[in-house]
């Protein structure tokens, strides 16, 4: 006859079920976020994390929100494309000038050698000038490209040619309506191949 158990012993549990293990990752979902023509910043947001599987997701905080926020906003890159543009067009002015065998020449005594002061203070208006020009075409197409990217929900190569024909035409419409369409295909047709390379 088996002895009774005393009321105080424990009893051993068997083994239970095992934790699942963590969910796979779905690489394909993840890439169709991050290449094509589902890429961009409103589809990322509108990504879940959770459907990765293996991607943790810690949350934000208020601040982090804030500042994905600014730098997602279109003033932001349009400012950013501005100071790019600006640096960008300076160094190509100084350096046209530099190349340019006419720079400090005055065209009333053209058979006198201009000074170093004459010399620099000329690539320095080039560089400036050229520098202004780059700024607010960067600004404008930088800008118009996110209003278009925003209001479609796309990142693909028809922002950057519809932003590229209006910026164009925009610059080209102040010297006519001819001059308009002809900036407006001008610039799109060279942001498709711009776009083209860089994706």
């Amino acid at each position: 006859m088996a002895a009774a158990s005393s009321p105080g012993a424990s009893v051993a549990a068997g083994p239970g079920p095992e934790p699942p293990g963590p969910a796979p990752l779905q690489y394909s979902l993840l890439l169709a976020h991050l290449v094509g023509e589902r890429r961009g910043p409103r589809q990322a947001r509108a990504l879940d994390p959770a459907a990765l599987g293996g991607i943790p997701a810690p949350p934000k905080s208020d601040e982090q929100k804030l500042i994905e926020g600014v730098m997602e906003s279109c003033g932001f890159k349009a400012a950013l494309a501005c100071v790019g543009g600006f640096v960008l067009g300076g160094a190509f002015g100084v350096f046209t000038a530099g190349i340019d065998t006419n720079v400090g020449f005055d065209p009333k005594d053209p058979y006198r050698t201009p000074t170093a002061k004459e010399v620099l203070k000329d690539m320095g208006q080039r560089g400036m000038s050229y520098a202004k020009n780059f700024a607010i075409v960067g600004a404008m197409f930088s800008c118009t490209e996110c209003i278009v990217e925003s209001y479609r929900g796309k990142s693909d190569w028809k922002n950057s040619v519809l932003s590229g024909c209006i910026t164009g035409g925009a610059i080209g419409f102040r010297a006519g309506l001819k001059a308009g369409a002809i900036g407006c295909g001008g610039f799109a047709a060279f942001s498709a191949v711009i776009d083209y390379y860089l994706r």
